[in-house]
């Protein structure tokens, strides 16, 4: 299977009007075979084991990974897959849970914000601060522990929101952080699936929880809140992908193709050391040679 770039076919336009029925959470890529994706997602791993380390020794951007789907879409295996060839010191996972009270003290990006990528490294957001317009839109009960200011919580609070997250980007990109956002889109068909699996197998009943089926409930309005945070918050400088997540596969195979090409875009190249540590070397070089 020839190697494709597939960042344009996935990649959100700013401005345009997107609708969540247009998405095919089934693509796979049509005469692509399964075997063929897998190596080149094998030589994609390689680029993104490359590329890290030319993040950690130019020291000059960061990149965050934000990933976003309903329950059973895959994240976790996504990034046990994707990552697996990084090393684990210049890379770091996040899994955002419910928030505690001191978080809940503070405003809804301060969590978050704390554990931001330093220059040179990878930071994955397995969830984010766009749960403050999803599960929280849908549950929006959920804002009076939030302990906010009085006043409606319509559109106008939303679109508020939204302006704070792009800012909030706009921010950290201005400042040498590459954000790319993945929302991993899984029909829901395939999540009662994925559950049923979970039900079936002894090895998987610990991941089954009762809130799963009382939030598959609520699919409609998470894709109604889905379908308005894509189309307010993917901007040029941070934008989102829309991953077909029906065939973990596909899924793994796409991230990691969107992720090395974009490091590879970056056009990163080893900092010439200063003459300085060059003598330094060429006399570590006269000691070791004479012991």
């Amino acid at each position: 299977m020839a190697q494709r770039n597939h960042t344009k076919q996935f990649r959100l336009k700013p401005g345009k009007k997107h609708r969540m029925r247009d998405f095919d959470s089934a693509w796979d890529g049509g005469k692509a075979t399964k075997a063929g994706a897998e190596r080149l997602m094998v030589r994609n791993l390689e680029r993104l084991t490359e590329a890290q380390e030319l993040l950690w020794a130019t020291q000059r951007y960061s990149m965050l990974i934000v990933l976003q789907a309903m329950d059973t879409a895959g994240k976790d295996g996504l990034i046990s897959h994707v990552m697996s060839g990084l090393n684990p010191q210049g890379c770091h996972a996040f899994p955002f849970k419910q928030p505690s009270n001191e978080e809940l003290e503070h405003d809804f990006l301060w969590r978050y914000e704390k554990v931001l990528p330093a220059h040179g490294r990878i930071g994955i957001f397995n969830r984010s601060y766009y749960e403050e317009v999803l599960v929280v839109r849908v549950h929006q009960e959920w804002l009076e522990r939030q302990k906010l200011p009085p006043g409606p919580r319509g559109k106008k609070f939303w679109a508020q929101r939204y302006g704070d997250i792009n800012a909030f980007e706009r921010h950290l990109v201005h400042n040498g952080t590459v954000i790319l956002k993945f929302f991993l889109n899984l029909s829901k068909n395939e999540q009662r699936n994925r559950l049923l699996a979970r039900l079936e197998d002894p090895q998987k009943l610990w991941k089954f929880s009762e809130s799963d089926l009382a939030e598959r409930a609520h699919w409609d309005e998470y894709m109604d809140a889905y379908e308005a945070m894509l189309n307010a918050t993917t901007t040029d400088e941070a934008p989102w992908y829309v991953i077909p997540a029906d065939h973990k596969w596909v899924a793994r195979w796409l991230v990691s193709e969107i992720l090395a090409n974009t490091i590879d875009s970056l056009d990163l190249k080893l900092p010439k050391p200063p003459k300085e540590k060059l003598a330094a070397v060429e006399e570590a070089k006269k000691v070791l040679e004479t012991e």
